[in-house]
């Protein structure tokens, strides 16, 4: 079996060089995250050109994953670029302040002297800092700092406990849209969302735009645990986004999280990534810790689609080791993975006929030992119900169309192949297998289990399940 979970990797000024970008991939990057919290819209544009480049250089499907900056609520900036607090002295969050200094900072988000009252707590750089609010006179906010340290240039800002109303979508959020649809995006990654109504405004503006880009719900707010499957349900797509969701929720809570966030996704045949602080130690390490390749390997027996890399490959020293040790790591777990199917389809309705094709094709396969699953796809639904039970095997999908190429290259257990469109059956079924036979996935005398429709090109007409036997 190839490795079945996908590989997120964030691209920045370590990784911003053509033949770094073609190492990754060669390591088995599979989707690219443009981070639009930094860098300016030509230099998005230059990357993503570099990154279908390099795919085409490789015969590979890899997806680009656009990540919008969301709405910044962070300090504003020191005279002297950082001051060291101390516990129990007073600090102001001065929404009028201009440039900040022992006493008091600015703040980039005004909003937030409306959003807290007396015994609200904050947190800052990412729960380093802790603020107790003690009063709240116009536009500032009168804190005793609770736990110190060293607070520097916009550094973030957090609520304990959530409550904060900036929206998710920002007006520079609804530019960078434009842009996420110029580069053509696959997956545009929308931060801080509370609601549903976030993600259907996302989608919107993106259709409006003229992108196909599915739509990922960063789950990073307490607003959105409480909503979790009113935001499953508006999404393609969720991130399990552990660093902010952490600081609002407490750490402890974060992994049963996890495994919940995951559990609702699959069962409603939606897709996961796994992010921050995956393998943190190799910014600066040649190797992983050990807690991190439990971290990494928990969430692939968590059954999660992709794992993410951030700093890790966008600023650290090793980005293609970490890429080659995570990959490692995935392999190594896939092959612990538990698959009792016929538990999983115990409690699933099928409401189309496509949908009750492919489970009928992953029934078959499973308990009729086949070499591989074929399914013949337009848009990637049909691979998309397949990759929702676990099987053990591999599901290839095989589409005429370059965006759900890419696109699919998110999917776990799926492996995207381009085939062209042949309206004849016949000889597309020929087409599969010898495809299949030249990249060396099956022999001859093996079983395959194909979908397909009758009506060859329509979305949505998967109707035929065929077992062949390679000849």
């Amino acid at each position: 079996m190839p490795r079945c979970t996908k590989i997120v990797a964030t691209l920045g000024p370590a990784t911003n060089e053509p033949e770094m970008l073609e190492r990754l991939i060669a390591a088995g990057v599979n989707v690219v995250r443009l981070n639009f919290s930094h860098g300016k819209a030509a230099d998005h544009i230059a990357r993503a050109g570099m990154v279908r480049a390099a795919a085409d250089k490789f015969g590979l499907p890899v997806a680009i994953m656009v990540d919008l900056q969301g709405p910044k609520i962070r300090v504003g900036r020191f005279e002297n670029q950082s001051v060291l607090l101390e516990p129990g002295q007073d600090f102001v969050l001065d929404a009028d302040c201009e440039l900040g200094n022992e006493t008091r900072v600015g703040l980039d988000y005004k909003e937030l002297p409306r959003d807290v009252s007396p015994g609200a707590v904050l947190l800052l750089d990412d729960g380093r800092i802790v603020l107790t609010v003690e009063r709240v006179q116009g536009n500032e906010i009168h804190t005793k700092v609770r736990v110190g340290g060293m607070l520097s240039n916009n550094k973030g800002i957090n609520r304990q406990g959530g409550g904060l109303s900036a929206p998710a979508l920002t007006a520079k959020d609804m530019e960078d849209i434009k842009v996420a649809a110029q580069l053509e995006a696959d997956y545009v990654a929308v931060s801080f969302p509370k609601s549903g109504a976030d993600m259907y405004m996302a989608r919107t503006l993106l259709q409006a735009a003229g992108s196909k880009a599915q739509v990922v719900a960063k789950i990073e707010r307490v607003e959105a645990i409480n909503n979790l499957e009113e935001l499953v349900e508006a999404s393609d797509a969720i991130m399990v986004a552990r660093g902010d969701l952490a600081v609002e929720v407490g750490d402890a809570a974060v992994p049963a999280l996890q495994k919940r966030m995951i559990r609702i996704a699959r069962e409603k045949n939606k897709l996961t990534i796994t992010a921050t602080q995956m393998m943190e130690s190799m910014i600066s390490s040649p190797v992983p810790t050990r807690a991190e390749v439990s971290d990494v390997a928990n969430a692939v027996l968590d059954g999660t689609d992709a794992v993410m890399l951030s700093a890790e490959t966008a600023a650290g020293k090793y980005p293609v080791e970490t890429v080659e040790a995570m990959s490692r790591v995935c392999l190594e777990a896939e092959k612990s993975t538990d698959y009792q199917l016929d538990r999983d389809f115990l409690y699933r309705e099928f409401t189309r006929i496509d949908q009750s094709i492919a489970m009928a094709t992953l029934f078959t396969a499973s308990h009729l030992k086949v070499k591989a699953i074929a399914a013949l796809t337009q848009t990637g639904a049909t691979a998309l119900w397949m990759s929702r039970v676990k099987c053990g095997v591999p599901i290839y999908a095989l589409t005429p169309e370059i965006s759900t190429y890419r696109r699919l290259s998110l999917y776990r257990d799926v492996f995207p192949m381009l085939l062209p469109q042949d309206h004849d059956q016949k000889q597309l079924v020929l087409s599969v297998e010898r495809k299949l036979v030249e990249r060396g996935l099956v022999q001859l005398g093996d079983l395959i289990v194909m979908t397909v429709g009758d009506t060859l090109g329509q979305v949505g007409s998967t109707n035929t399940m065929k077992i062949l036997r390679v000849m």
